[in-house]
């Protein structure tokens, strides 16, 4: 063989390998997935049970990033994350209107509740209403912890303030932690205050806490959970076959079965209830 044909064919392979999608990053980083959600997910234990069957299924390895709501869609208009769970649903509008995201898809619901003492200094216990509640929590200056973080939580708790009249906001009652919901229930349990908490972390951490839930079961509490794609076409490194392979996953009927039954063998009631398939306005609560 010549010199010259052995470098025109040593350059050609190389040229080869170097373009090849089978290794290019891109591919390479297919057998991995990360997945944005709400920090609920991940301080009931929901996720330490789902995680693994999908890893065993998908032959994916997911990168679970547990942050509010707020900061997981931030992370997706980046393109830093490859599919959301997530619970924000005004916010979730505009992440789709930006076509950030591709495939809203409703996964599951539980409710908020406000939990406080078992003292309940506000003398809240039992109202039917919410926004009155949080006037009495006002008007009695009792101490409010507020996750702070831009999360579903903090945006439904904000959403509840403002139907109530009030800005709590530098108020020497009211404090933001900036914190997941675990450790703000944590914190809320610590300093013998009041928190807007989804009922799935509030039991699944309930032994542990020594609050009441005071205040529940309103329609306005509502809390929907929605798996939504990172648009690939935004942001082409996304992993778009494995966040549609998680989404898929998350709404089969395997899975919302699961779902149904997290939970209510350790709590006496399940933490989320599945809704794949249905329309928010059709859950009844």
């Amino acid at each position: 063989m010549t010199t010259t044909r052995f470098r025109f064919l040593f350059t050609f392979f190389f040229l080869l390998l170097l373009l090849s999608p089978a290794i290019s990053p891109a591919r390479a980083a297919s057998k991995n997935l990360i997945l944005a959600t709400t920090t609920s997910t991940q301080d009931s234990g929901l996720l330490d049970l789902l995680i693994p069957l999908f890893e065993k299924e998908s032959g994916l390895m997911v990168k679970t990033i547990a942050v509010g709501s707020g900061q997981a869609m931030k992370m997706g208009e980046k393109g830093e994350a490859d599919v959301l769970l997530v619970h924000s649903p005004d916010a979730e509008k505009k992440f789709m209107t930006g076509e950030f995201g591709i495939n809203r898809r409703l996964v599951m619901h539980n409710d908020f509740i406000l939990v406080g003492p078992t003292t309940d200094p506000a003398k809240i216990r039992g109202m039917k209403q919410s926004t009155v509640a949080f006037k009495q929590i006002a008007a009695t200056g009792a101490l409010f912890l507020s996750r702070g973080d831009n999360s579903g939580t903090h945006a439904k708790e904000k959403g509840l303030w403002n139907g109530a009249g009030i800005n709590p906001e530098g108020q020497k009652w009211y404090q933001q932690t900036g914190l997941g919901m675990g450790q703000t229930l944590n914190v809320a349990a610590e300093k013998k205050g009041y928190t807007l908490a989804d009922r799935g972390t509030y039991l699944a951490m309930k032994k542990s806490l020594g609050m009441e839930i005071l205040v529940e079961g309103e329609p306005l509490l509502l809390n929907i959970y929605h798996v939504i794609e990172v648009n690939p076409l935004k942001w082409p490194k996304v992993n778009g076959a494995g966040a549609r392979a998680f989404a898929e996953f998350m709404i089969s009927k395997k899975v919302q079965d699961l779902i149904g039954k997290f939970g209510a063998e350790k709590y006496g009631a399940p933490l989320f209830f599945p809704d794949a398939g249905k329309k928010p306005e059709t859950l009844g609560l």
